[in-house]
């Protein structure tokens, strides 16, 4: 199992940057697809972005695409999500998540349950 401790969340305004980290420990974390969830209040945890175990191949939701982008450093066991002009409709308790299942080196899962070890989430509050 991949432990996961997601930081960085916090209030900003609208049009503002935020960078998230997720710090892995426990099994290999170059051997997991990473992917980054939200959830905003009486909302379901939706997709944001996944990138696979090596960092060369990326996917992220229409709704982040050219705002946010998904890095990470294996040598660290460090994922992140740099979120750039954000707006209000990104304000929610952002996740972090492992997969080892079901991911390919270019086919990244999108859906929450094929996600298998998941950190506790940090709240992003954009305002207007």
């Amino acid at each position: 199992q991949l432990q996961l401790v997601e930081s960085g969340g916090g209030l900003v305004q609208a049009g503002g940057s935020l960078s998230l980290s997720c710090a892995a420990s426990g099994r290999s974390f170059s051997s997991y697809a990473m992917g980054w969830f939200r959830q905003a209040p009486g909302k379901e945890r939706e997709f944001v972005s996944a990138i696979n175990w090596g960092g060369d191949y990326i996917f992220a939701a229409d709704s982040v695409k050219g705002r946010f982008t998904v890095s990470r450093d294996n040598a660290k066991s460090t994922l992140y999500l740099q979120m750039n002009d954000l707006k209000p409709e990104d304000t929610g308790v952002y996740f972090c998540a492992g997969d080892r299942i079901y991911s390919t080196a270019q086919g990244l899962a999108t859906m929450t349950e094929h996600y298998q070890d998941w950190g506790q989430g940090t709240q992003v509050t954009v305002s207007s």
